[in-house]
């Protein structure tokens, strides 16, 4: 079954902050706004986006220190670089789960899902080629289908909830 993904805030705040605590790095009330930022974040924001954002909470924050506190954050293994085409880096909170995305070439959404029965071909692979799997990822770039115009089956769940 495929499913979407979904993070509770209020736990991945704590868990930020004690990361970030962990890293001796220290929450200055600017890495805050920019931390509930991204944990706010359906999407996968781009720093340019990151930044409009926070300066709408917060109009004392520069673009500079969005760029160095996303690069600091980066460097900590607390965030997460993709590249999804489109020239732009954008990042979300590493999360220890296993989840994918898919990335609709057109519109340049970012739906992200698990689905356990790839996880368990992608182990049977490694492991008949004569590996065991340490890590894998996958990204799908894709387009809606034209002739179906009912919404993804990720997303008709994810409104159930």
């Amino acid at each position: 079954m495929v499913r979407m993904t979904r993070e509770n805030t209020n736990s991945t705040l704590s868990k930020i902050e004690r990361l970030c605590v962990e890293q001796g790095l220290k929450m200055t009330e600017q890495r805050r706004v920019i931390t509930r930022v991204l944990l706010e974040s359906n999407d996968h924001p781009d720093v340019e986006e990151l930044y409009r954002r926070a300066s709408l909470l917060d109009d004392n924050i520069s673009v500079a220190t969005v760029y160095r506190t996303v690069r600091l954050l980066e460097e900590k293994g607390i965030l997460e670089k993709h590249d999804f085409g489109g020239g732009r880096a954008r990042y979300e909170v590493t999360d220890a789960s296993t989840h994918y995305h898919l990335i609709d070439i057109d519109t340049g959404k970012v739906i992200e899902f698990q689905d356990p029965e790839h996880v368990k071909l992608v182990e049977k692979m490694a492991k008949k080629l004569g590996f065991d799997l340490v890590q894998h990822r996958l990204e799908l770039f894709a387009r809606r289908t034209k002739s179906d115009n009912k919404k993804p089956q990720q997303e008709e769940q994810d409104s159930d909830n």
